[in-house]
């Protein structure tokens, strides 16, 4: 542990200097903007810049990069409090208790507990890969397909158990969502599944596209029915305002160190940032004195949502940098950098490029304090948006919606999709079924899917295979137990 300190204290006198500071910024700035705007998303935003790293050295080309993902992490709550419009994947958890609050008149206060819980979940997840760069390659060796799909199913057993809705309609909400991510071609097999002989689903269904769909689409359509007149929040840059908001924030100390952990699990685990938003505000939902609240504008669950959010972002970058394997979209289009650099990511990479992976880490702790001040300048901003009339502001937030669908591929089908899935969530909404599983279940489905086939040809079809490991053992029977407690407590009503 004394070796790492020191080493990222090297890696601090990288980082500081002031070409990489003025890419943090630049990063950072970006990065809002792309979290800000639906449809781009992080690994959109670093695959727009990524050809513009080619001539840069990798330190600075990979600082630039994540000031990029951690920029977009951050502003993707912005829209997701203010509009009910994901603008990340993983900020959709985000949506369940921001948005009342935006609702209710308190904007201010939601943007700030939403980027000061950011900001916490991050700095603990860069904590958590500066002390174990070293053991986690130990450990994550362990996880074959048999403990990855122990992970994903557990993290939909948890949604079934501790969802707080009807088990039944969770569990048709995951269905749903894993039906929709088998669209296209299978990725062991090769053949095209679920589309119906039409073409542009051979690519699958975007997942962008289903939650701008559902939350934003759905949005429009239920507040066209049921228009409500949002209070004004701020009439101008009310600085005080955000400052009795940040001296009320650390009273979720709790939540914020139970997220930090689900959170950082998830991400160092084939989770990703969304599956952990799920699980932690699922968690939280659960354990709450306050879970009757939750939805309607509860700050507990928008604090666990975002602080999971960031903390697995952050600590994704531990198995991405120490084994080579991502577990996020955009760890993914980062290392697909590395490798265009020349760097060979894996457990020789701290030995052999210390000045690059350590610089890396360095810059995490700045480059994410950057965007937390940065967001937070632009809170009353953003607070006065609640103003506008739903006559005003919902015809741009289908603008914004259809924009944001064309930019996954640039497909008039897409547009199809967007509309489709609009009118699925707004019907979903009415019938009372959760959106959150099927987002999971969307999220998780392809990966789910290949560790399941994977584990089954290891064992020749034996399902006995995941309970025979200690890990995959724990971790089906916990999810098993999952699966029992909406019948226990059926049992025990009765």
């Amino acid at each position: 542990m004394a070796d790492n300190l020191s080493q990222l204290l090297e890696g601090f006198a990288i980082a500081l200097s002031a070409k990489h500071l003025l890419l943090m910024v630049a990063g950072v700035l970006f990065g809002l903007l792309v979290g800000v705007l639906p449809g781009l998303g992080a690994p959109n935003g670093v695959s727009l810049l990524l050809p513009l790293t080619f001539a840069m050295d990798p330190v600075a080309a990979i600082i630039l990069l994540t000031s990029i993902y951690w920029g977009a992490l951050i502003g993707g709550s912005t829209t997701s409090i203010l509009f009910n419009i994901p603008g990340e994947p993983s900020s959709v958890a985000t949506t369940f208790d921001g948005y009342p609050m935006a609702r209710d008149g308190k904007a201010t206060q939601a943007l700030v507990f939403a980027f000061l819980s950011s900001g916490f979940g991050a700095l603990f997840g860069v904590v958590v890969v500066t002390l174990l760069a070293g053991w986690v390659t130990r450990f994550a060796l362990l996880f074959s397909p048999v403990e990855y799909f122990a992970v994903f199913a557990l993290a939909f057993a948890s949604f079934v158990a501790f969802g707080g809705g009807d088990p039944f309609k969770t569990a048709v909400s995951i269905c749903l969502g894993l039906a929709m991510a088998s669209v296209g071609m299978d990725t062991i097999s090769g053949s095209v599944r679920l589309t119906y002989d039409v073409p542009d689903l051979m690519r699958g269904i975007s997942l962008l596209v289903v939650v701008i769909g559902l939350f934003g689409i759905g949005e429009v359509l239920e507040g066209v029915q049921s228009p409500v007149a949002p209070r004004a929040v701020a009439t101008r840059l009310d600085l005080a305002e955000v400052g009795r908001a940040a001296l009320r924030w650390p009273r979720y100390w709790i939540a914020l160190l139970r997220s930090a952990l689900v959170g950082c699990w998830m991400g160092i685990a084939p989770g990703g940032p969304t599956a952990a938003s799920f699980m932690s505000y699922g968690i939280a939902r659960r354990v709450s004195r306050n879970r009757h609240r939750f939805g309607r504008g509860e700050p507990e669950g928008l604090v666990s949502a975002e602080t999971a959010d960031q903390a697995a972002g952050s600590s994704a970058m531990l198995p991405m940098l120490a084994l080579g394997l991502p577990s996020s979209a955009t760890a993914a289009v980062l290392l697909g950098g590395l490798m265009i650099w020349g760097i060979t990511p894996g457990p020789t990479l701290f030995r052999e490029r210390p000045d690059f992976a350590w610089g890396l880490i360095a810059s995490m702790y700045l480059s994410n304090l950057a965007a937390v001040a940065l967001a937070l300048a632009t809170v009353p901003l953003f607070a006065r948006l609640m103003q506008v009339p739903l006559a005003i502001n919902g015809p741009v937030i289908a603008v914004i919606c259809v924009l944001g669908a064309w930019s996954v591929a640039g497909s008039p089908f897409d547009l199809w999709l967007l509309l489709g899935f609009g009118l699925v969530g707004y019907a979903m909404k009415v019938l009372d079924y959760p959106i959150a599983p099927l987002v999971l279940a969307m999220v998780l489905g392809d990966r789910a899917e290949d560790a399941f086939r994977q584990s089954m040809l290891l064992s020749g079809g034996d399902l006995a295979v995941f309970l025979r490991t200690p890990l995959a053992g724990t971790l089906s029977g916990l999810a098993l137990a999952c699966l029992a407690v909406p019948a226990l407590r059926l049992f025990a009503r009765r």
